[in-house]
């Protein structure tokens, strides 16, 4: 039921107006200044048939951009097949064999049964060697590696090289508990698969429609650290912390403010800012959702009704016009930002700030309290109490996030 993937593209060298300098297109290019006609090329990955239909599951980023897909069983059959759907946020894409009749197929595990330590099998086709077989146990679970919005990989010290990507990785029962996809090139003993639970919640849509449609609550969030939590008279560390509100999104609709913590979505506690993304993406467009609120010192419930995630947000990047002097207590030298609060102009580099702030970034609030400009953020920060980090809400961008700082 394992299978290797080829992938077939057709690529092109960049053209004298994609590139950013005449010596961009050169070293690119060579001399001549004549880009070489397209060409064919061709990647490699891996895969495993998931039904008694010849559905393949791989990874989307296997078959991005495929103009011809052959997948080759192990008994050396090599067959066409078609991409029928793609999620590029979990990394997965699902691939129907043509003409497939009778052909093996592996039955999917939970995960969320595995416990560490756990033996697991992986088997692919790395470096376009065929199918190939390692082995090891499960290091950790729920790890993020930035690879994407919904990190929640298992990682496994079984050897997984360039080329084992889409293929499985089974418990020692022979179930697919999670598909290979990550690796860390610095190290050893050290990928990253799936999980089981993860793909199975989309597969369904995949396999009808070719898309998953997941919901939105329109906010920005962050993660919530003891500066922070200090910062916003919490308890602890938990929840996520919600730096901007879209207007007229569900959140904003229903009456979610910036600064609020989501501690819980229904019954699924929230511990991480990711804990949110994560739930809420399982839950359809359109359903309504209680979310357990903390806002000052209360802890209300609120109901949202969920929009469609769609690609993009379409928000603006701020201007600013610069009038900088040095803000006392933070380690800041700020001007006066074009639609109000006070930029970053420089950040000391043994300040208090250092390594939290950097030039670019617009103040907009100072303990719950707006900032109109520069002198109006010198003269909260003076204003502020001592015993208790500031909490500064501050735009990246088109990013909203929330920072403690303890002055020194």
């Amino acid at each position: 039921a394992v299978v290797n993937i080829t992938v077939e593209q057709t690529t092109k060298r960049m053209s004298a107006d994609d590139a950013q300098s005449p010596f961009d297109f050169f070293f690119r290019n060579g001399p001549g200044l004549m880009p070489e006609a397209p060409r064919k090329q061709k990647a490699l990955g891996s895969g495993f048939i998931f039904d008694d239909k010849g559905h393949v599951l791989t990874n989307a980023h296997v078959v991005a951009g495929a103009e011809v897909v052959k997948v080759k069983l192990a008994d050396e059959r090599e067959l066409r097949a078609k991409v029928k759907g793609r999620d590029e946020r979990l990394d997965v894409a699902v691939l129907e064999i043509e003409g497939a009749k009778g052909l093996p197929f592996v039955p999917f595990g939970a995960s969320s049964t595995l416990r560490v330590g756990e033996p697991v099998v992986a088997i692919g086709n790395p470096f376009g060697l065929g199918h190939t077989v390692t082995t090891g146990i499960v290091s950790a679970k729920g790890r993020a590696i930035g690879a994407g919005p919904y990190d929640d990989f298992i990682q496994t010290d079984a050897s997984i090289n360039p080329g084992n990507s889409g293929g499985p990785l089974f418990d020692s029962r022979g179930q697919v508990i999670g598909m290979n996809t990550a690796i860390n090139p610095a190290g050893q003993g050290i990928g990253f698969a799936i999980p089981s639970d993860e793909i199975k919640e989309i597969l369904p849509q995949l396999v009808a429609d070719g898309h998953v449609k997941r919901g939105r609550l329109g906010v920005q969030i962050q993660d919530i650290d003891q500066s922070l939590a200090a910062g916003l008279g919490l308890a602890d560390a938990r929840g996520a912390l919600v730096g901007d509100v879209e207007k007229n999104g569900p959140a904003h609709k229903s009456g979610i403010l910036s600064g609020d913590v989501i501690l819980q979505v229904g019954n699924t506690p929230v511990a991480h800012a990711r804990d949110l993304s994560r739930t809420i993406a399982r839950h359809a467009p359109g359903t309504k959702v209680d979310l357990l609120v903390r806002r000052g010192g209360e802890t209300k419930k609120i109901g949202v009704t969920l929009a469609q995630l769609e690609d993009g947000d379409g928000s603006k990047k701020s201007s600013s016009r610069e009038s900088a002097n040095e803000t006392g207590g933070l380690g800041l030298q700020v001007g006066d930002a074009e639609d109000g609060g006070a930029i970053v102009r420089r950040v000391a580099p043994d300040g208090p700030s250092a390594g939290v702030l950097q030039p670019g970034d617009i103040i907009v609030e100072i303990d719950r309290k707006a900032v109109a400009s520069a002198n109006d953020l010198r003269t909260k920060v003076r204003e502020a109490p001592t015993d208790k980090p500031v909490v500064l809400k501050v735009k990246r961008g088109d990013a909203t996030r929330y920072v403690a700082i303890e002055r020194k």
